[in-house]
C-alpha cells in the first residue's frame, strides 16, 4: 500500500515546488505530484521581478539560478519601457534586490525546472500524475485521486497543497461554485515567441493602447533577436468586444514601432492561450479541513500587470510556514490551516487592491495612462507598480 505522506503538493509548478522545497527542508515527507515530467513548457510572459529572485536565494537556490543565467536559460533585465496610448514613452530602470539579484526573463521551461529540481535536491519526492480530485472524508481533505501510467491511484497524506494552477482541480472541488473568480477578476492572454526581432538589449515594452485597455501588449527579450510576445486583457470586456486574440497580436506587430523592428517579417512559434485569476477578489476560501490552495491555483495574479510569480512564492512560503507549524501540533482544521490565508491576505491584498483600482481607472479614463507616463514617468503608481510586480 501506499505509505502516507506528510503532505502531498499537487503541482510541481513555482508555488508547488517551492512550498515542497521549503517542508523538505525542514523534513517532512512531502510528495510533489504534476501531471508532466521536467523541463516542460508553462504558457506565461516569463517576466520575473528580482523580489522573487530575493526569494527563490533564501531558500537556497541562488548558485542553480547563477548557473541558469550563465547557460543563458535567464535573460536579466536592466530597463523597462512604458509605451501610451499616445505613444508617449517612459523608460525605468530596475532595481536590484538587497543582495544584488537581478529580474529576469526566464521561459517556465527553464524556471520550472529549476525550482523543481530543487525540491527534489531538498529531499521531496516527484511522481509523474494527473491529479483528478481530493479525498475527502467526514469533511477532511485525506489525501487525492490521481492517474498514473492510466491507472488510477490514491495517495495520501496529513494536508495537501493545491498548486495546480488557474485550472486547479483542488479548487474546483473545494471553492463553491458561488465562490469563484467572475469575469471582472479574470483575465484571457495569449504568448508567442518570436525570432528575427530588434529587440532592446535587456530591457522590456509594455504597449498600453485603447484597443486592449485593461490590459497591454508586452515584448520581453529572451536573448539577441529573440523574444517572448504577447497580449493580455481583462476577461469580461474581452467577451464583450468579440475579439480574437490571434488577431490581436496580428493587429499590434502591424503597429509601426513594432512593424519595423521585425527582420523578414519576424517568426513566430510556439503560440498559445491562458487564463489568469486576479488576487483583487475579496472572500474567497483558500484554506479548508486539511488543505490549502496556493499561487494561481487560490488566484493571486497582480490585476494590473498580469504577474503571478511573485505572488506564487510568497503564498508558498507562508503556506509551508502554517503547515509545518500545523505538523507539529497534529492540528490540520480549517481554522488552524486559515492562519495561512489571513497571513497571505495580510502580505499581498493592499497590492492588490491598489492594482485592481488603477487597472478601474485607466480602463474608465485612458487619457490616465498617457498622463501617467507623459508627466509622472518614472515617478507615476503606474510605473512603479510594473517594476516591482512582473
Amino acid at each position: 500500500m501506499e505509505r502516507k505522506h506528510d503532505v502531498i503538493v499537487v503541482g510541481a509548478g513555482p508555488a508547488g515546488a517551492a512550498a515542497a522545497a521549503v517542508l523538505a527542508q525542514k523534513g517532512c515527507d512531502v510528495l510533489l505530484l504534476d501531471r508532466e515530467l521536467f523541463p516542460r513548457d508553462k504558457v506565461c510572459g516569463d517576466a520575473v521581478p528580482s523580489g522573487a529572485i530575493e526569494l527563490l536565494y533564501r531558500l537556497g537556490m541562488k548558485d542553480k539560478i547563477l548557473a541558469a543565467q550563465q547557460r543563458e536559460e535567464f535573460y536579466p533585465l536592466q530597463k523597462m519601457r512604458l509605451v501610451s496610448t499616445r505613444g508617449y514613452e517612459v523608460e525605468a530602470t530596475f532595481q536590484k534586490g538587497v543582495t544584488g539579484a537581478d529580474s529576469f526573463v526566464a521561459p517556465r521551461k527553464y524556471l520550472d525546472a529549476v525550482i523543481q529540481q530543487h525540491a527534489l535536491d531538498c529531499g521531496a519526492e516527484f511522481r509523474q500524475a494527473q491529479v483528478k480530485a481530493p479525498i475527502i472524508e467526514a469533511g477532511q481533505v485525506v489525501g487525492v485521486t490521481a492517474q498514473t501510467n492510466g491507472a488510477t491511484h490514491q495517495y495520501r497524506a496529513e494536508v495537501v497543497i493545491g498548486a495546480d494552477g488557474v485550472t486547479s482541480a483542488v479548487a474546483r472541488a473545494l471553492r463553491p461554485k458561488d465562490e469563484r473568480h467572475s469575469n471582472q477578476h479574470r483575465a484571457v492572454a495569449l504568448r508567442a515567441y518570436i525570432d528575427d526581432i530588434e529587440t532592446l538589449p535587456h530591457e522590456i515594452e509594455f504597449y498600453l493602447y485603447k484597443k486592449i485597455l485593461p490590459g497591454y501588449a508586452w515584448i520581453f527579450p529572451t536573448g539577441d533577436q529573440q523574444a517572448n510576445i504577447g497580449l493580455g486583457m481583462r476577461l469580461d470586456h474581452f467577451r464583450a468586444r468579440k475579439q480574437d486574440l490571434n488577431s490581436m497580436l496580428e493587429q499590434f506587430l502591424a503597429m509601426p514601432a513594432v512593424k519595423k523592428r521585425l527582420i523578414h517579417g519576424g517568426r513566430t512559434h510556439d503560440v498559445a492561450t491562458w487564463q489568469l485569476s486576479f488576487g483583487s477578489q475579496q472572500n474567497l476560501q483558500s484554506a479548508f479541513n486539511g488543505a490549502v490552495l496556493i499561487g494561481d491555483a487560490a488566484g493571486l495574479i497582480n490585476p494590473l500587470t498580469g504577474g503571478g510569480i511573485h505572488n506564487s512564492l510568497i503564498s508558498a512560503e507562508l503556506a509551508a510556514k502554517v503547515i509545518f507549524e500545523a505538523l507539529h501540533d497534529g492540528d490540520f482544521s480549517r481554522e488552524r490551516l486559515r492562519q495561512y490565508q489571513v497571513a497571505c491576505h495580510q502580505a499581498l491584498w493592499k497590492s492588490m487592491r491598489r492594482s485592481y483600482r488603477l487597472q478601474t481607472s485607466l480602463l474608465r479614463f485612458p487619457f490616465l495612462v498617457d498622463l501617467l507616463v507623459n508627466r509622472m514617468g518614472a515617478n507615476s503608481q503606474l510605473t512603479k507598480i510594473f517594476l516591482s510586480k512582473l
